[in-house]
């Protein structure tokens, strides 16, 4: 009897802390959501709502590092495995473009798909310039709303350059992500 009250709040807990951070994704407290998914990972690792939930505020929260292991967790229903691929995408341009602004690797001949994430948008632009001489920045216009500019650029640092995406509305910064 002691076991199955155990196992009941042990659930229980479960749902609370899946719950409160569906709560805080609501709230756009992504880092906050991140975080606690990180936490308690071990204890959700076949909850694939869990697991989304988690990947998409490490997503919002620019932790894109931390979609690794959902990416390869999500595959038991159709909605996890195209969450999977989702971020599979942004992770794979993410790499892509450092790659190419730390070692000049030409991305104009890829063909890849593509996700409305800010990452994305900037990859694609910056992919339609083709091989260039390396630039201190690139300022990039949304090609859907002409008010909204990318800066993309590499913060140098004496271990590890990081990459840097700055959104602009008209000119004033909306969001500053960083990236390595």
């Amino acid at each position: 009897m002691k076991i199955i009250i155990l196992l009941f709040l042990a659930l229980q807990l479960s749902a609370d802390i899946k719950q409160e951070m569906f709560n805080l994704y609501q709230n756009e407290q992504y880092k906050n959501v991140c975080s606690m998914g990180f936490k308690y990972f071990s204890k959700n690792k076949k909850d694939e709502e869990f697991i989304s939930l988690y990947a998409f505020a490490c997503l919002k929260a620019d932790h894109i590092d931390r979609l690794t292991i959902p990416i390869a967790m999500l595959k038991y229903s159709k909605e996890s495995r195209a969450n999977a691929a989702y971020f599979s995408v942004i992770l794979m341009q993410k790499k892509l473009l450092y790659h190419s602004l730390v070692d000049g690797y030409d991305l104009s001949t890829l063909d890849l798909p593509t996700t409305d994430y800010v990452l994305s948008k900037v990859f694609d632009l910056y992919s339609k310039i083709g091989k260039h001489n390396k630039r201190a920045f690139y300022l990039f216009e949304d090609e859907v709303d002409n008010k909204l500019t990318y800066k993309l650029y590499l913060e140098k640092n004496n271990k590890l350059s990081k990459m840097v995406i700055e959104e602009f509305y008209d000119t004033i910064t909306i969001k500053h992500h960083v990236y390595w």
